[in-house]
């Protein structure tokens, strides 16, 4: 495998409202610490970029150091971590996505996540960042999970989409694909296809 130098960038996308769980999602605590932060430190590689929206500032009162990692690279668990502010969260997850692809560097492999997902196991992301086809969706029992692994070429046209047109979401954008540009990869971890969308799916999660 590649050094975690050359691992694709983790994004990380926070810019919702939260309304279901009633606080950021980021912000659960988890482990004595905060479950944005879990999922840092539990990436393989060691780039990380963040897209926040809606919350943004409860983000920077909660770990300080985000807010100056809008304006230059922090450092934390041996990782190097942006910030994106998305200004017009209201638009949904592609706009925050929309929002940090134009941060990053153009020429570097991407693998999204929402915050709400847990990320795969370390096996599993070897598993995914190994396999070299330009669009990369892990699988568990025939569902469809997270993180995507997206190549340059592709992503970048992302950018360029209306946010506001109804297609402008990551899953129909890669349905216009051609299936050879598509690699469905089986994963025995399941948190792949998990949501933490509510303090209950939150509680079960914890339990587990």
């Amino acid at each position: 495998m590649n050094p975690t130098s050359n691992y694709p960038t983790l994004l990380i996308l926070a810019g919702g409202k939260s309304s279901r769980m009633g606080k950021p999602k980021g912000l659960l605590p988890f482990d004595n610490s905060f479950w944005i932060l879990h999922q840092i430190e539990n990436y393989i590689g060691n780039d990380v970029c963040i897209g926040l929206g809606f919350d943004y500032q409860l983000y920077f009162e909660a770990i300080p150091w985000l807010e100056k990692a809008v304006s230059e690279t922090q450092y934390y668990n041996d990782k190097k971590i942006r910030v994106t502010i998305n200004t017009t969260p209201e638009f949904g997850l592609f706009s925050t996505l929309q929002s940090v692809l134009k941060q990053v560097d153009n020429n570097q492999n991407l693998l999204i996540i929402p915050v709400d997902v847990p990320l795969l196991n370390s096996s599993e992301q070897e598993k995914m960042i190994s396999i070299e086809n330009i669009i990369v969706i892990p699988t568990y029992k025939n569902k469809n999970g997270h993180p995507v692994k997206l190549k340059p070429e592709y992503w970048n046209s992302l950018i360029h989409l209306n946010v506001a047109d109804e297609d402008s979401r990551l899953d129909l954008q890669i349905k216009k694909r051609n299936a050879s540009e598509i690699s469905m990869i089986d994963v025995s971890d399941a948190s792949c296809i998990k949501n933490l969308n509510t303090p209950k799916e939150w509680q079960e999660f914890i339990n587990s």
